[in-house]
């Protein structure tokens, strides 16, 4: 926990509590920066699976021309109120998934996440659909994570990875 950033009294965030948060989640900010330097963010749903962050893009949206560019990224979640919640940022690569059996898993959980409205799917060639798109799906396996708690106090957590989360 970084005290200068954190009320007197206050605990830093466990990790387990963070992983909760990232997967109950239902928006997520992505940024990413262009070839040409200028940052992109943008909103998206995602889910949290085995330690690593998931989103799609189709294949002509900005942050995926980013992402071919320098997989190098951001991704926020949290709330807009100044003093309730947790905000998290995750840092890391986007790599594009193309592992059938890992597809599958985060197209169910991605389905079982949000409903009809974000309905996933895999076919036997190992395609990611969503409602007849067919969007990249990218994981980010977070280098670091920095929690901001905004309840009781504020809290400033830092968790640095070397080896992978649990």
């Amino acid at each position: 926990m970084d005290p200068r950033y954190s009320s007197d009294d206050a605990q830093p965030t466990p990790w387990p509590d963070a992983v909760a948060h990232l997967r109950d989640a239902e928006l997520f900010w992505v940024s990413t920066v262009r070839p040409d330097g200028r940052p992109h963010v943008t909103p998206v749903v995602g889910v949290w699976l085995d330690d690593a962050f998931y989103f799609s893009s189709g294949p002509e949206e900005q942050k995926s021309k980013n992402l071919a560019a320098s997989p190098h990224c951001a991704v926020t979640t949290g709330c807009n109120r100044w003093n309730d919640g947790l905000d998290i940022v995750l840092h890391g690569d986007a790599v594009p998934v193309r592992d059938r059996q890992v597809l599958r898993r985060v197209a169910d959980t991605h389905t079982a996440k949000y409903g009809s409205a974000w309905a996933a799917e895999v076919d036997d060639d190992g395609i990611f659909r969503m409602h007849g798109h067919e969007p990249r799906v990218y994981q980010v396996s977070p280098t670091q994570a920095l929690g901001f708690g905004k309840t009781d106090g504020f809290s400033h957590t830092r968790w640095d990875f070397t080896a992978e989360p649990t």
